[in-house]
């Protein structure tokens, strides 16, 4: 429900702060007193056209604020979900009209588009009034209004759900159906490409793996050139290690006639002969892992040719061969046993469709015997409204050669105004007056399904009196005992019924030079006074009081 309304540089309002409470609140007040103004502001809150001229004269900008407390489950609250806002429980709209005809949107101080503003405020408040072409005239939300009205939420539910899988089910089986079409063009081709690639059987990054296999067998041949060279030296033909070995047996056959001379020479060559035979190790070694078979190479320089040839040949990387050859044969494989698949494919479609058009049939049904019973019990309201010759008409129009998510049914609201009258829909047959009452006998049957939180009538009650404008109130009255009424009036019945009662006035300003609108919520006795005011006129008498006070003791008993 809304709970406070703050509004500041807003046409000839200066500073306004407005509490509200449950059940229904009115506002009254003399023609001129602002009542449209507040009005305006509050659309702007709730994402209505901005405009330059609603910012007050000499301000650079206007604001207004609507606080709302919105229960965890409430639709606005997913809304906000949905866009990353955070919910705390109290939802605060904030629209800043800025001189120059710009404006900026906020929730709960964030900042946001205003097209977010304005579906998050036409989850928390309708409002309905003579020339609103929103809200219930909207042929677009009658389907919803009826199946909210009827209980059939689950039901529709269900049916997105088996819409969802008949349109998932139909477009596997026109994927499928392509590709067979697809492939059946290319099947010559298809099966040598096929048949080619798998032969050639290309594994994913086979082509690094051969091409540093190659690379280190290019370099293990140069190398080893180098080490055959090195090992000539040291163990050829030409070796020094014969001729050391030599002299070493010679000098040692001198050792032990001068051994300190003799010694130190023997040691060191020795050291000579055992560095070359280790070095000599080292390299049989080093050729022992360069040495590679030449036939090998030959066999990784094909395998790369062959690769790289297919590479060029179908316009895809070495790397994307084996993926190509999986497609291909998938491709083969749909042509040979496409036929046997595409009988699976269209036993599932029809079996999802034939399930969703039970469903939707049955939803159908259940919308035609429940747009009798809402007929009724809106047709019941009528005539106390002074529309007791007018009818009241669900016209379901159902067409199952075109479904959608939510059935194959139009629902749109006719109403008759006179017996004899060419019925009609309800924004296009209704006048002015009419509409009004129209909408309020919807809303009563409606009240405690699919409605907002908050309902605003402007002006419902024009153009009638009496016990006209009493029904009017004792039904805002009892609507309001399921949502949060506001009721802009001028009939003192409908007045006289509400919880709480906000008086509109014009007051001037600086000796006159300006005025600014106020709104006063008002006590026992200066509402008996302002309603005493709605019944005389501009002078109110004794009688005017007696009468008010009688309005206000019926309307409590």
């Amino acid at each position: 429900m809304l709970a406070r309304l703050s509004i500041r540089d807003i046409v000839l309002i200066e500073r306004l702060d407005i509490e509200f409470s449950r059940g229904l609140a009115v506002l009254t007040g003399e023609t001129g007193a602002g009542k449209s103004i507040l009005l305006d502001a509050f659309a702007l809150a709730l994402g209505g056209r901005g405009d330059a001229g609603l910012v007050r004269h000499g301000a650079e900008q206007g604001q207004v604020t609507a606080t709302f407390d919105v229960p965890k489950n409430h639709p606005a609250a997913k809304l906000l979900a949905d866009n990353g806002l955070d919910d705390t429980g109290e939802m605060i709209l904030r629209r800043v009209q800025l001189a120059d005809g710009r404006t900026r949107a906020f929730i709960n101080d964030q900042a946001i588009s205003v097209q977010t503003l304005k579906a998050v405020g036409a989850a928390l408040v309708e409002i309905h009034g003579q020339h609103d072409e929103r809200a219930l005239v909207d042929a677009s939300t009658h389907r919803r209004l009826l199946d909210a009205f009827a209980g059939l939420e689950k039901d529709v539910a269900a049916l997105e759900t088996l819409w969802e899988a008949r349109r998932s089910a139909n477009a596997a089986l026109e994927q499928h159906r392509a590709g067979m079409e697809r492939a059946a063009r290319e099947a010559d081709y298809l099966r040598h490409a096929s048949q080619e690639l798998k032969t050639l059987a290309p594994k994913d990054g086979e082509e690094t793996e051969l091409a540093e296999r190659r690379t280190t067998m290019m370099q293990g041949e140069k190398i080893a050139t180098d080490l055959r060279e090195a090992q000539e030296a040291i163990s050829g033909p030409h070796s020094p290690v014969t001729a050391l070995s030599a002299a070493v047996r010679r000098l040692e056959r001198r050792a032990a006639s001068s051994p300190a001379l003799v010694e130190p020479a023997v040691k060191a060559i020795d050291a000579a002969i055992n560095a070359l035979e280790e070095a000599d190790q080292h390299l049989n070694a080093a050729l022992a892992a360069a040495d590679f078979d030449p036939a090998e190479l030959e066999r990784i320089e094909e395998r790369l040719f062959a690769l790289r040839a297919a590479s060029r040949k179908y316009a895809t990387p070495v790397d994307g061969l084996a993926a190509l050859a999986s497609k291909y044969a998938a491709d083969v494989a749909l042509i040979d046993a496409g036929a046997d698949q595409l009988k699976k494919f269209e036993a599932a479609a029809e079996e999802a469709d034939k399930r969703y058009g039970a469903a939707a049939m049955r939803l159908s049904a259940a919308r035609t015997k429940s747009a009798e019973k809402l007929n009724k019990a809106v047709n019941a309201e009528l005539a106390p409204l002074k529309l007791e010759r007018a009818k009241f008409m669900t016209q379901v129009e159902s067409d199952a050669a075109s479904p959608g998510p939510q059935g194959i049914d139009r629902v749109e609201f006719w109403v008759q105004t006179n017996p004899g009258t060419k019925p009609g829909p309800l924004m296009k047959v209704a006048s002015g007056g009419e509409l009004s009452r129209f909408l309020l006998a919807l809303k009563v049957v409606l009240s405690d399904r699919g409605s907002a939180p908050t309902l605003v009538f402007d002006e419902i009650d024009t153009g009638v009196g009496g016990a006209v404008a009493d029904a009017i109130g004792a039904r805002l009255s009892r609507l309001a005992d399921k949502v949060q009424v506001m009721a802009v009036t001028h009939a003192p019945q409908v007045a006289a019924r509400a919880g709480q009662h906000l008086l509109i006035s014009k007051d001037a300003l600086d000796k006159g030079k300006r005025v600014a609108t106020r709104v006063n919520a008002l006590a026992a006795d200066h509402r008996r006074e302002e309603i005493a005011r709605m019944l005389a006129g501009a002078e109110i008498t004794a009688e005017a009081r007696a009468a008010a006070e009688r309005l206000l003791r019926a309307a409590t008993a």
